[in-house]
């Protein structure tokens, strides 16, 4: 069955930095493409930032162009989500997407 773990969050001042991972296993994950969302407290959740199969082609969100870059290893079956200049309103749960499948997300808390 599809698993994917998220890990990286925790509480950050602003300015600062986080990377997260996302390992996943139960599906090709070489041959899909993966994604990033967030859910902040009283909002739906957003597409955060997307990448194909290889690598060579991602999205981001708007509220993230420029601060964000999605990468992944398909031999560690791991993507990931290097975050940079954090802001207040980057903090959510973040979750990670692939396979048909969500991973349980990880905190992201952006306060001084």
């Amino acid at each position: 069955q599809v698993q994917l773990v998220e890990s990286g969050g925790g509480l950050v001042q602003p300015g600062g930095s986080l990377t997260l991972a996302c390992v996943a296993s139960g599906f090709a994950f070489s041959s899909s493409g993966m994604s990033w969302y967030r859910q902040a407290p009283g909002k739906e959740r957003e597409l955060v930032a997307v990448i194909n199969t290889f690598g060579h082609s991602t999205y981001y969100a708007d509220s993230v162009k420029g601060r964000f870059t999605i990468s992944r290893d398909n031999a560690k079956n791991t993507m990931y989500l290097q975050m940079n200049s954090l802001k207040s309103e980057d903090t959510a749960v973040y979750y990670c997407s692939g396979g048909n499948g969500w991973g349980q997300g990880t905190q992201v808390t952006v306060s001084s």
